[in-house]
């Protein structure tokens, strides 16, 4: 079988196969590759939240979380067709699914409606919660039994985030809604992030991404006319701007390198990388948003950050080793 297919292209393990054997939690140069990989897709990502808020301010909600997966999936059918990439075979579509109903419907849909009432600033603390999501559901996705020190970073992470909304959002009368639609944008996340962590082991990280995308459009495009018909979207060059962003970027090109990274892992490593995204809004939503860095936003942020970091570091390593496949050849129950 050709190197080129989908059976063996990019079916890689957490970490280059050197040697025969690692235990999960060793450092190599796919650590590092990973980490650099992740961190590319991050700053990418980062600018995702303000841009939102910009977008949202002269375009229907609906619009800007539908219609920005509309565009990346025009361009993800787009790189498949031209590579003549093969399709996913048996359970590969169901996972592209939940990737899918993830990181195209469940994330933008919700941060967009999130974020026509929420300040990016605010916003970027309770996504903050991110990496440690995406490290839980990556442990139970993937078969792990992390200690209770990681659970209990992991509570405490919730605890604080939620506390944080409380105040900052000014109780259920203030932003409450839009903080529980945050919360509910995290959940989504983090499952089609880890999914897709693990399915770019076996499609490569484009694909991944490409596949979902196209996989949503019977979904994402009647949303996207359906919210365009009632009121045809008017905006301001730069509202335009941030739309063409949000889709060519946040919801394509950044998960190149978000899901390479993720693939190459350890996937709960890796997702350490994101806990500079809060920062990085912040200071993105201060320099094109105007908005003030507030003493609640400040302390909120290094809360949820130090129990998002406690969390993802709070992993003991594997029981035993990890045999690692050789090139060309697919791990055990791969594609």
């Amino acid at each position: 079988m050709k190197r080129q297919s989908s059976a063996t292209d990019l079916v890689r393990p957490p970490l280059p196969p050197d040697s025969g054997v690692r235990t999960a939690d060793s450092p190599g140069p796919g650590t590092a590759a990973g980490l650099r990989w992740g961190l590319l897709g991050v700053a990418a990502f980062s600018l995702t939240v303000p841009l939102t808020r910009i977008a949202v301010a002269g375009l229907p909600p609906l619009f800007v979380g539908a219609g920005r997966a509309v565009v990346a999936a025009l361009l993800a059918a787009l790189a498949l067709a031209v590579t003549c990439s093969p399709l996913p075979r048996g359970g590969q579509w169901a996972r592209l699914a939940v990737v899918a109903a993830g990181i195209v419907l469940g994330f933008p849909l919700l941060t967009s409606a999130a974020l026509t009432t929420a300040p990016a600033g605010h916003s970027a603390v309770v996504i903050a919660l991110l990496p440690a999501a995406t490290a839980a559901v990556a442990a139970l996705r993937g078969g792990e039994r992390p200690p209770r020190r990681f659970w209990a970073a992991v509570a405490a992470g919730a605890v604080v985030t939620v506390a944080f909304a409380a105040v900052a959002g000014g109780g259920a009368g203030g932003r409450g809604v839009a903080d529980l639609l945050l919360l509910a944008a995290v959940v989504a996340g983090a499952v089609g992030y880890a999914e897709g962590g693990l399915l770019a082991r076996e499609l490569g990280a484009w694909r991944t991404v490409s596949w979902a995308l196209v996989l949503a459009a019977p979904v994402t495009l009647p949303l996207t006319v359906a919210a365009a018909v009632p009121h045809l979207p008017s905006a301001t060059a730069e509202q335009w701007a941030a739309f063409a962003y949000l889709g060519v970027v946040s919801m394509f090109l950044g998960f190149f390198a978000w899901y390479r990274g993720l693939a190459l892992g350890p996937m709960t490593r890796v997702s350490q990388v994101q806990l500079v995204q809060p920062v990085l809004t912040v200071a993105w939503a201060a320099l094109l948003l105007r908005e003030p860095f507030t003493a609640t936003v400040v302390v909120g942020a290094v809360a949820v950050v130090l129990c998002a970091g406690a969390a993802v570091r709070s992993r003991r390593p594997a029981a035993g080793p990890v045999v690692v496949a050789a090139a060309g050849q697919s791990p055990p129950g791969g594609a």
